[in-house]
């Protein structure tokens, strides 16, 4: 259908509605493509950074890769021929790239434009987005799209400004140093230093490794697809489409584990420590890498050289916390001294604070941050109440799901569904009713209650708050989201 027989069914033909992106990462982008296939708004994408595709543009630390499988970590409305199972930093950066030319979206993105507020006029039913160079623009709608792992967590230990050698965080990696015959540090052992630790062991004259407590680690079976099985998934009908369902299928099936009492839980667990005994040599090592809580307590890693990094005669694990920081190397909390040129911070980020670089004022004058001064929450998690014609993608309890692209498009289809229901009425705003997002939370706790993520399962994790609350984490699979958002996406909202 044409946009111009779209337009005139409604009643706001005058001129098409007005939506500003926040961000031109994997979310923004989605919303754009659906945005531009079944509206007629205008839209404008706003990337702080000077390139789109996020954080796999903010990324780029040696090893740096997605951990879910190709055919799932991608847009189900963009066949893509992978070369392999598990796509790297730069091919993912160009798969954003590939997407952002073919449905023509690079006019509608402002890159190097940091969005510094939105602020909510009752009067005209729209919002003033206001840029950090001063650039005032106005919207009908507001979509903030910066994602969750966006800001990153520095530590502040004692004497840490007056370290003399080379610091940066793996976010923010500085690939003018040299870390040829250096003595490395590496502090923190997620997903990101399961990737970093093997890349720059080769190099490193000493890599020391800086462990908390360790994760729970599995095989990721990586390799390139062969040409065969490129030329099965880019000619045959439905092949990618098939091999997509059969990997979102595996995923639900993993997630059971997240149930502690479940023999899926068992049976991730013996994996994992299989996975320890066959590959790391020394026996004390080994032991220090085991956890001792739930497999899913924590975001799991999915890394297959990871552990055999730690045989290597240059790379040593040190099971313990870093207490504090001296000119020329670091301390750990038993107070052994571990001399240091450079100091690698992979201490993650800080997904619970969200939206921490917009400010939103809403209905009344409302404050997003002050509304969610204990808790960040949203119908959805992409709306809240006060904050009407202003939606979030990637918000409070929708990480994970199998593939947060697949959650990111279902986001987005929400966002669509609203703006077109605006455009094909004489209704103005859409906001949230506040006893279905109160209904919404309920749920989304008691469904946490049980899950290995909870507070009382014994390890450190980036899912919850001050209070206790998991703000972060979806509970259930990538299905019960899909079939949420699409039989109550607009339920709880309310059109005036």
């Amino acid at each position: 259908m044409s946009r111009t027989s779209r337009a005139s069914r409604g009643s706001r033909a005058s001129r098409a509605l007005r939506v500003g992106i926040i961000g031109a990462g994997f979310g923004g982008m989605a919303l754009a493509v659906k945005l531009q296939a079944r509206t007629d708004a205008d839209f404008t994408l706003f990337e702080q950074s000077e390139g789109f595709g996020g954080t796999w543009f903010d990324n780029r630390y040696p090893g740096c890769e997605v951990d879910i499988p190709s055919h799932a970590y991608s847009f189900s409305f963009s066949k893509k021929d992978w070369p392999r199972t598990h796509a790297t930093q730069p091919e993912l950066l160009a798969y954003a790239e590939e997407i952002v030319d073919r449905f023509g979206l690079r006019p509608h993105i402002r890159l190097n434009t940091r969005v510094e507020s939105v602020t909510w006029n009752e009067v005209s039913a729209t919002y003033t987005l206001e840029t950090t160079t001063g650039e005032r623009h106005e919207f009908d709608f507001v979509v903030s799209a910066v994602g969750l792992l966006n800001v990153p967590r520095m530590p502040d230990w004692p004497g840490l400004d007056e370290f003399e050698g080379v610091m940066f965080h793996t976010s923010r990696w500085e690939p003018q140093h040299d870390l040829t015959g250096k003595r490395v540090a590496v502090v923190g052992t997620g997903s990101t230093a399961a990737q970093v630790v093997p890349a720059v062991a080769p190099l490193s004259g000493e890599l020391r490794v800086f462990q908390r407590e360790p994760g729970w680690v599995e095989p990721k079976s990586e390799r390139e697809y062969t040409p065969r099985e490129r030329w099965f998934y880019r000619t045959v009908p439905l092949a990618q489409r098939i091999h997509r369902a059969y990997l979102f299928s595996v995923a639900n099936r993993r997630f059971k584990a997240n149930d502690v009492q479940s023999a899926k839980q068992r049976e991730m667990r013996a994996k994992c420590e299989a996975f320890i005994k066959d590959s790391v040599n020394d026996p004390e090592t080994a032991a220090a890498l085991t956890p001792d809580y739930p497999w899913g307590c924590k975001r799991p890693i999915v890394a297959s050289t990871y552990y055999p990094a730690f045989n290597r005669p240059n790379v040593q694990l040190v099971p313990h916390e870093v207490a504090r920081v001296t000119r020329d190397g670091v301390v750990d909390s038993t107070g052994t001294a571990h001399p240091v040129d450079v100091l690698i911070l992979s201490t993650g980020f800080k997904p619970q604070v969200f939206l921490a670089s917009l400010r939103v004022t809403g209905a009344g004058g409302r404050d997003l941050r002050e509304t969610w001064k204990e808790r960040a929450s949203a119908y959805l998690g992409i709306t809240v109440p006060g904050f009407p014609n202003f939606f979030i993608l990637y918000g409070p309890n929708t990480n994970g799901g199998t593939s947060i692209i697949a959650q990111l498009e279902r986001q987005a289809e929400v966002v669509v569904r609203a703006v077109r229901r605006i455009e094909r009425s004489s209704r103005r705003t859409v906001d949230t009713d506040a006893a279905a997002e109160s209904r919404w939370v309920r749920w989304i706790d008691r469904q946490l209650a049980t899950h290995a993520s909870a507070m009382n399962a014994g390890c450190h994790n980036y899912y919850t708050v001050a209070g206790g609350a998991n703000v972060t984490q979806w509970p259930r699979t990538h299905l019960v989201y899909l079939l949420i958002t699409k039989l109550f996406g607009t339920v709880g909202l309310r059109f005036r």
